[in-house]
C-alpha cells in the first residue's frame, strides 16, 4: 500500500513517521485490497490537553474510509485511530463479501 504522511504546520520526527507507517501497514492483515492511504498529523492549538490530531484516510476499491482521533500524544491518537479504522475495514470487508 502506498502511504503518504503529512505533518501540518510542523516537522514530524522520523521516529514518528516510522511508527505511523508500521501501524498502518498492519491494516493489510484485515483487508488486503487497500489501494493507498493518507495520514495527517496536526496540532490543535485551541485544546492544550488533547492537542495531537491524527486523521487517517484509506482508499479501497469503491470507497474511502476515514477516521479522526485526538489525544495527548501522536502515538496514542494513532492507536485510537487504528482501532477505529480496523472496525471500519472489517465492516467494509463483510459488506462486500456478503454479495
Amino acid at each position: 500500500m502506498k502511504l503518504q504522511i503529512n505533518a501540518v504546520n510542523f516537522d514530524a520526527r522520523t521516529e514518528l513517521q516510522d511508527f505511523v507507517q508500521q501501524k498502518i501497514n498492519k491494516l493489510d492483515t484485515f483487508y488486503d485490497r487497500i489501494v493507498e492511504g493518507e495520514v495527517f498529523l496536526k496540532l490543535d492549538n485551541n485544546n492544550q490537553i488533547t492537542n495531537k490530531i491524527v486523521e487517517i484516510k484509506l482508499f479501497v476499491p469503491g470507497s474511502t474510509l476515514f477516521t479522526k482521533e485526538e489525544a495527548d500524544s501522536f502515538e496514542t491518537a494513532t492507536d485510537k485511530a487504528l482501532d477505529s479504522m480496523t472496525r471500519q475495514l472489517k465492516k467494509y470487508k463483510d459488506k462486500i463479501t456478503a454479495h
